[in-house]
């Protein structure tokens, strides 16, 4: 009947324009929207990453001033030595004949000293005689003067062997020293970390010095030389507390503090490091030198602090939502806080430490609970049919 079929149209028009309404509410609910994140209380720990290799704190290489085979090795690897304690001893035969030579050069100056002052004696009692006789008139005044001057030259003489017995001495002591340094002697205490040379290996020290030991004064204490890049090195201050790994131990966390920042720059392939010098305790001799360290350093810590992620700051809604770069220390920010109904209010707010995850909330009306937005929350793709060539399309 008519009536029954307008009925019928009228219902399916409803119907449609119900649907329609309902797909376009949720594609608004898909299309739209933020995601965020909680305002909350938390920790901000600033940390600077860097590496760098584990060394003893005093390091003494041992080396000889002397040249000449080596007869003889005291010391090896990992051995522990004494201050003055012989380590190696190079053949002291050619030194020994030197101070033997240097000995009797000594002794030949020594009897010139001995002769020149008996030939002074005569030739001051001929100059008293004749100018006694002069005085009488019995010897030409030539006479006087002759003897005179052969006096004067017998007093420069002995002079002159005096001081030939004095460069004697002093070529006899360097010749003992010299012998003396054919024991090659531990200047410290501590333990042998290197050895460089075999018994019969020839060293030369003619232009520069060998290195036959190297010896760790102590490998109790040991520091880590890491290196720090321009971009953080900023934020490094002596007695900041630090953490570090190394290969030979997984999971093992080794602490020490920053005892030096040193100021002299490390530039390779145009990258410039700073050195920072780290105090490690090493009761148990774990660490061992040469080691490779992963350091991190605690520049500046907050606890029980107003947070917010660093994504919340650099949130863009005029971008499509893009984050832009936050800044790397405090200062003004720019937040957007999503309220209950959904829309955005910009705060501003004064940030202060930040680390990889969170920036500190030092000023601003932003509260415990409040949800910013950190990214735009998008629709998912849809899906469209791909018909594999060769197969029966389907409908």
């Amino acid at each position: 009947m008519p009536w029954m079929r307008l009925g019928l149209i009228l219902l399916l028009l409803a119907g449609l324009t119900g649907g329609y309404l309902t797909w376009q509410r949720s594609g608004r609910e898909d299309e739209g929207g933020y995601v965020t994140a909680t305002v909350a209380r938390g920790a901000v720990t600033a940390t600077v990453t860097a590496t760098g290799t584990v060394n003893p704190v005093t390091t003494v290489q041992v080396g000889t001033y002397v040249s000449g085979p080596i007869i003889a090795i005291d010391v090896d690897y990992n051995s522990s030595v004494t201050k003055g304690q012989r380590v190696a001893k190079i053949d002291p035969a050619p030194f020994a004949v030197k101070v033997q030579s240097a000995d009797a050069n000594l002794a030949n100056a020594r009897a010139k000293v001995i002769k020149s002052r008996a030939d002074l004696v005569l030739k001051k009692l001929t100059l008293e005689r004749n100018r006694e006789l002069r005085g009488k008139d019995l010897v030409a005044q030539n006479d006087v003067d002759t003897a005179l001057s052969n006096y004067d030259q017998a007093v420069a003489q002995l002079a002159l062997d005096e001081a030939a017995v004095k460069q004697a001495e002093a070529s006899l002591q360097e010749a003992r020293i010299n012998l003396n340094y054919t024991d090659i002697r531990s200047p410290v205490d501590g333990v042998v970390v290197s050895r460089n040379v075999d018994v019969g290996q020839t060293v030369a020290a003619s232009f520069q010095t060998p290195t036959l030991f190297q010896i760790a004064q102590d490998l109790t204490k040991m520091q880590v030389d890491a290196s720090v890049s321009e971009s953080d090195i900023g934020a490094v201050r002596d007695g900041q507390p630090t953490v570090f790994t190394v290969d030979a131990f997984p999971g093992r966390e080794f602490r020490g503090v920053v005892v030096q920042v040193r100021n002299a720059p490390v530039t390779v392939q145009n990258v410039v490091t700073y050195d920072v010098v780290i105090a490690v305790d090493n009761p148990e001799l774990a660490l061992k030198p040469g080691m490779t360290a992963a350091v991190t350093v605690t520049t500046g810590e907050r606890n029980d602090v107003l947070r917010v992620p660093l994504r919340a700051l650099s949130f863009n809604p005029d971008h499509g939502g893009t984050p832009g770069r936050a800044a790397p220390h405090g200062g003004t920010s720019t937040v957007w806080r999503v309220d209950d109904d959904g829309t955005l209010q910009r705060v501003e707010i004064e940030t202060g430490l930040r680390d990889e995850t969170y920036a500190e909330v030092a000023g601003g009306k932003l509260a415990v609970g409040d949800q910013v937005a950190v990214a735009l929350r998008r629709a998912p793709a849809k899906r469209e049919a791909v018909r594999i060539p060769g197969q029966p399309r389907f409908r």
